[in-house]
């Protein structure tokens, strides 16, 4: 069997190897302004996305329930509740900001594009998939900041929940609604543009991902990650993904769902968004010298899930 190297995950490594050698750009002395840029960008991408969202989509979506809901709960409930049993054996600070940076990850919502992709290439149900994988990013917009809300404060003294939730409405939700909103008139030039904005989408990624990695660099921030501590955060990811695939395939046994709606729901329910993982870190950690190491296991499980879920859906795919 073939394995393909998602083109993205190399970029992200390729950005992060710019911003070590090259973090001068991405400081907060830098004149260029990189944080406008992906300010504006990130209201794009939610203004695009809120465009490709169809009502008559949506609707249809809502008659499997069963699946929907274990699909959610696994995201929004399953994978928060798995890290958070680890929360009292934390002992320092730094095991603090690693604990944190993991539970970021399980709050986000699930991606999707490669969650209807991978669905698609297994034979899946493909308009749950759709389905679940857009409206978990509307829910994510409210669940993930209310979740990271109870522990952020902790990490970050100067928290203002009142300038996040500003920038939250701002950034993210008024540009859905517009985009929503507009529809009827712009959804198909949205979709027939869709390549083109992934692209978009992509390139305000790397650029945040840029500007987090070279302030830690700048900062020194990774002086103190080892290589085994990189293996250690490799292994925790790889099990929080095993865990949660596995756990969701025995849910979905005991909900007799067919085999179709079982393979959306391990797919679907595995996924984390590296889109709003990039967007809600610079709110909601924009003032934070480890904002690098916050990403570090999001952007270590992106190219986990991709790679393994590649591998299965492969398979199934010849099924």
């Amino acid at each position: 069997m073939k394995i393909k190297i998602d083109k993205f995950v190399l970029s992200i490594i390729g950005i992060i190897i710019i911003a070590y050698f090259f973090p001068q750009w991405g400081t907060r002395e830098s004149k260029i302004p990189i944080d406008i840029i992906s300010a504006i960008g990130i209201s794009l991408i939610f203004f695009f996305y809120g465009l490709k969202l169809s009502p008559d989509k949506l609707k249809a979506g809502l008659k499997n329930w069963k699946l929907h809901a274990l699909i959610q709960a696994t995201t929004f409930l399953i994978f928060p509740l798995l890290v958070l049993i680890f929360r009292p054996f934390l002992q320092n600070e730094e095991q603090e900001t690693m604990w944190l940076a993991f539970f970021f990850l399980a709050a986000l919502p699930s991606t999707v594009s490669s969650s209807v992709v991978m669905v698609s290439i297994a034979k899946g149900n493909i308009p749950a998939a759709i389905f679940n994988a857009s409206i978990s990013g509307i829910i994510g917009i409210v669940i993930t900041p209310l979740w990271m809300g109870l522990f952020v404060h902790g990490a970050q003294t100067d928290f203002d929940f009142t300038a996040f939730y500003m920038k939250l409405f701002v950034q993210i939700i008024l540009p859905v609604v517009l985009g929503f909103s507009l529809q009827r008139f712009l959804g198909n030039f949205a979709q027939r543009h869709n390549s083109n904005l992934t692209l978009f989408d992509k390139s305000i990624i790397l650029l945040i991902i840029y500007k987090s990695f070279a302030v830690s660099f700048d900062d020194q921030i990774f002086s103190a990650v080892s290589l085994v501590d990189l293996l250690v955060l490799f292994l925790g990811v790889l099990v929080l993904f095993v865990a949660v695939f596995y756990l969701t395939r025995f849910m979905a046994g005991k909900l007799r769902f067919n085999r179709e709606d079982q393979i959306t729901a391990q797919f679907c329910g595995t996924k984390k968004s590296l889109v709003h993982g990039t967007v809600f870190s610079k709110i909601l950690f924009g003032n934070m010298a480890s904002i690098g190491i916050i990403l570090l296991p999001l952007m270590l499980f992106h190219a986990t899930q991709i790679l393994i879920i590649s591998m299965i859906a492969s398979r199934k795919s010849r099924i």
